[in-house]
């Protein structure tokens, strides 16, 4: 379910195509009827898909934030490093905003699953 949601497919069937653009998903995969909302779930399934994206943004700035200051070190590039990092701030989430949605999806349904 992992590696399916990894890919941008439906952690249930495989099916491509869940979303209409970047950020907007469809209500439902077109071929199994997954639901990309976890209605009984309510605003709890949404919030874990933004708090796994900012975790992973997160991460990431923080990685490369500190491999840069200590690749040149001991005159790191301050100017690159806050303007990127705010760049970077701003554009990761948004790139993996539709695997963030989908990959929590697949860990909600790997821990409960649909009866």
């Amino acid at each position: 379910m992992l590696a399916r949601a990894l890919s941008l497919r439906c952690p249930t069937c495989g099916t491509k195509w869940l979303f209409v653009h970047w950020l907007r998903p469809r209500p439902a995969c077109a071929n199994c009827g997954q639901s990309l909302e976890r209605a009984e779930e309510g605003e709890g399934h949404y919030l874990g898909a933004i708090v796994l994206n900012f975790a992973v943004t997160e991460s990431l700035l923080a990685v490369l934030v500190l491999a840069l200051i200590l690749a040149t070190w001991p005159s790191p590039p301050w100017d690159l490093i806050v303007y990127g990092g705010i760049g970077l701030a701003v554009i990761a989430p948004l790139g993996f905003f539709p695997f963030a949605k989908l990959l929590w999806l697949a860990i909600d349904l790997y821990i409960q699953p649909e009866q």
